[in-house]
């Protein structure tokens, strides 16, 4: 991600819009279970306030760089952060109860990818486990902050079939001018994918 970009994300003021607007609009009011797999956390500023709601999460980073130290920062807490690749998770089928993606799907390269995503997340979700989040949604303020980075954004139009062809159900989707909240629930494990 460019300089920008890493700066925002590491801001008090992200870390205060994250925690006091965009996962209050997204959590769903459900029960999570004990066990989050967070997909991209960045440096964890939505980690930060998800682990409060959960016995343990798993964050789920690609960049080694950010992997290590949202580790090293959270060392000692109910956090284990793995360094992989979401599109190619590391886990067992319906291993964890519930599951989260913030603001990073359209840093997938592809949407071929954004779906293999999709389908890893429905691989390690039990059975009735409830996926939520949010991402931005395209605008030329948007693809102008992303210069020099991957941005692939999401249709809010089609993502809930995205999401249904992933295997989940019970998906809901809001969005406001500048990004998408979602929440859908996985009806059955995958054995196609």
């Amino acid at each position: 991600m460019n300089q920008a970009h890493l700066e925002l994300l590491t801001s008090e003021d992200w870390a205060d819009w994250i925690a006091n607007d965009l996962i209050p609009r997204a959590l769903p009011s459900v029960e999570l279970g004990d066990h989050l797999i967070e997909i991209g956390p960045g440096p964890g500023k939505t980690t930060d306030v998800l682990r409060h709601t959960v016995d343990r999460l798993t964050a789920v980073e690609l960049d080694s760089v950010l992997a290590g130290g949202l580790a090293e920062r959270l060392a000692g807490t109910n956090v284990e952060v793995v360094n992989a690749d979401a599109t190619q998770l590391p886990f067992q089928d319906a291993n964890f109860s519930a599951a989260s993606s913030f603001t990073m799907l359209h840093h997938v390269h592809t949407p071929e990818l954004q779906d293999r995503l999709l389908t890893e997340v429905a691989r390690v979700l039990k059975p009735g486990g409830v996926f939520f989040g949010a991402d931005s949604l395209d605008s030329p303020e948007m693809r102008e902050f992303h210069i020099g980075d991957v941005v692939v954004p999401v249709d809010s139009l089609i993502f809930p079939d995205r999401l249904r062809q992933a295997g989940f159900a019970d998906v809901t989707l809001a969005t406001t001018e500048w990004d998408l909240c979602f929440t859908a629930r996985l009806i059955r494990l995958r054995k196609d994918a």
